[in-house]
């Protein structure tokens, strides 16, 4: 009998906590499972993969932070559709970090001071803006610098402090002795969503069945997560560069075991006060279902 070779979808992925999700269905074969062959193709901003989602040379994005593609979306160069949410800021998931001897002692000192982002006017400076307005203290002046090279530019002064995610975030702390100034998952935006399983329309209407099987797989695997944070830390040696002992400390973000409507509006009525987006629109209307 002839057996079907399993669809294939390819998902462009950065390394980071945020696709943990992804390479748990890849090691425990839930695609397959699934009757899909899953190829990720290594990124190290969302925003470099776009174009290729948009036509069509990748299928998904994991780890999309959502304000880029919500943009996208409102500007039309991108008809967005999410397939599952990714993470949800948790405790220390994300960090500002500063030299041990460094003169910031406090986020008050941030006003004014050059903090390193992944991407400038995005999910980084977006939930540092709310906490710091929310504390009465002036906004920092934002350079953009990839997570790799946010360490080096930390050490040799040519930013004062970094917003690091995890992993990255950890392994700042370990390799330089950097100091938590702020954590950046606390009050007012604990529990946000910032990053997610992304696609287009087209793919999820001419696709349907690969559509749902993704989801499927990645959801289930999101449930391992939540319930097993050694899961999430036995995996992130195997495609970020953390160590396994580094892997042990590192503060993992919230996975969420279905996606929210309601909880991604918080995140576009952020976006709407901060001008980021230039009006609201429904996340429920952007949901593949």
């Amino acid at each position: 009998m002839l057996r079907l070779r399993p669809e294939r979808v390819t998902v462009a992925a950065l390394p980071l906590t945020d696709t943990a999700a992804l390479h748990l269905a890849q090691d425990r074969g839930l695609f397959e499972k699934e009757g899909r062959d899953v190829r990720v193709q290594p990124v190290q901003q969302s925003i470099q993969a776009l174009p290729a989602l948009a036509k069509g040379q990748v299928d998904v994005i994991a780890g999309a932070n959502y304000v880029t593609f919500l943009q996208a979306h409102e500007k039309g160069t991108l008809d967005l559709r999410i397939l599952a949410e990714g993470v949800r800021l948790a405790p220390h998931m994300m960090d500002v970090l500063v030299p041990g001897d460094s003169s910031i002692r406090e986020p008050a000192d941030l006003a004014g001071s050059t903090v390193a982002v992944n991407i400038l006017n995005n999910i980084q400076s977006l939930t540092l803006n709310a906490i710091l307005d929310q504390r009465g203290v002036d906004r920092p002046v934002y350079w953009q610098i990839a997570f790799p090279q946010m360490g080096p530019a930390l050490e040799k002064g040519q930013v004062q402090a970094v917003h690091a995610v995890e992993p990255f975030d950890s392994a700042i702390q370990g390799e330089l002795r950097a100091r938590v100034l702020l954590d950046g998952g606390s009050a007012p935006v604990r529990s946000l969503p910032i990053s997610g399983y992304v696609t287009t329309a087209r793919f999820a209407g001419e696709r349907p069945g690969a559509a749902a099987a993704f989801r499927q797989a990645v959801t289930a695997a999101s449930k391992l997560a939540a319930r097993d944070p050694s899961a999430v830390r036995g995996t992130l040696p195997e495609y970020t560069r953390v160590t396994a002992a580094q892997a042990g400390s590192i503060g993992p973000p919230a996975y969420p075991t279905a996606t929210d409507a309601a909880q991604l509006g918080r995140l576009v009525r952020l976006m709407t006060d901060q001008g980021l987006l230039k009006k609201p629109l429904d996340p429920a209307s952007l949901l593949v279902t």
